[in-house]
């Protein structure tokens, strides 16, 4: 099952079920997405009941949706949630990260995870506002997962089932600021501005063999102002997602729709298949050339990210914005 929110003008839009090409779509049985979590089987008997439990949903009647759907006139899947909470769970990016700033290598037994704002997600192709060139725009490619209600305590087993919804984003950094606010030692606040989301949330099935592990097994790709700058794949997780849940959850319950990033996507083989940040990028050229060369996002310019299956489906959609003057 394939979800979207449509554009209507209210800050949550109108949730739908998606056609599997794409191009149509069905209300769904609740108005929202946040809705949908918080009574998830409701949801899941509707699908059984409208489209039949085996084999993808083929969507016949339309009724007052359009016979095309628009990526513009999508929004985020979950336009604003209660609670975003982004890992760092690529060994390979980290490790280039302490390198290149020469920090000490951090402890891997446990997560990194920060909490991020969570009251705006940008939609797929939304123009995206930042308040200068001079904090070194960034963005960051990335896999999440959504959640119904998680328990406190719960073990990464158990909450392989409380994962609902998979989703891409794009996690934007301001990276002039996040060096100065990590040293504080209480974290990202300017640093970090909404970030964006693919058009489309999908159940693990949706994604076959290549959801295995609590990972995301599919390449990233992503363009920065037509050319193509990384294709990593997101299966090298130190952390699988139920772990991340988990982590999360050990000293509190987890909200209904709740959003758990992954962290940028990254490969041991960066230098031959790209990276999904230009901090990495950079990382990489101050590595080998003693100084990075490639400079951070200017206004204008426009970032693509496509997380692609081995048939080349592209399950979630596009993320295709540009970054504008606030």
């Amino acid at each position: 099952m394939r979800l979207a929110t449509l554009r209507d003008g209210t800050p949550d839009g109108r949730l739908v079920a998606v056609s599997p090409d794409g191009k149509s779509c069905a209300p769904a049985p609740v108005l929202t997405m946040q809705a949908a979590m918080e009574d998830w089987a409701a949801l899941e008997v509707w699908v059984a009941l409208e489209f039949g439990v085996s084999g993808p949903p083929v969507l016949a009647a339309i009724n007052a949706f359009p016979d095309s759907l628009d990526p513009a006139a999508l929004m985020a899947p979950l336009p604003r949630a209660w609670q975003w909470l982004d890992g760092s769970a690529f060994a390979s990016h980290g490790a280039l990260m302490d390198k290149a700033l020469g920090f000490a290598p951090m402890k891997a037994d446990l997560p990194l995870m920060y909490q991020g704002t969570s009251d705006r997600f940008y939609g797929p192709t939304e123009d995206v506002r930042m308040a200068g060139e001079e904090l070194g725009i960034d963005f960051e490619g990335e896999f999440g997962v959504i959640v119904d209600a998680v328990p406190m305590g719960i073990s990464a087993a158990d909450a392989m089932a409380h994962i609902r919804l998979i989703v891409q984003i794009n996690d934007w950094s301001l990276r002039m600021l996040a060096g100065p606010e990590m040293k504080t030692g209480f974290g990202w606040v300017q640093a970090k501005p909404p970030c964006s989301m693919a058009p489309f949330a999908v159940t693990p099935d949706e994604l076959g063999g290549q959801w295995r592990g609590g990972r995301v097994c599919c390449d990233l790709l992503v363009d920065w102002n037509g050319k193509r700058f990384g294709a990593a794949n997101g299966e090298p997780m130190g952390f699988g997602f139920h772990e991340l849940i988990a982590h999360a959850a050990r000293t509190r319950d987890l909200v209904a729709g709740t959003v758990i990033g992954s962290g940028t996507v990254s490969n041991e083989n960066y230098r031959e298949i790209g990276s999904s940040c230009i901090a990495e990028r950079r990382g990489i050229e101050l590595v080998d050339l003693g100084a990075p060369v490639t400079g951070f996002m200017r206004f204008g310019d426009s970032v693509r990210m496509e997380g692609r299956l081995a048939d080349g489906r592209a399950p979630f959609g596009a993320i295709a914005q540009k970054v504008v003057a606030a």
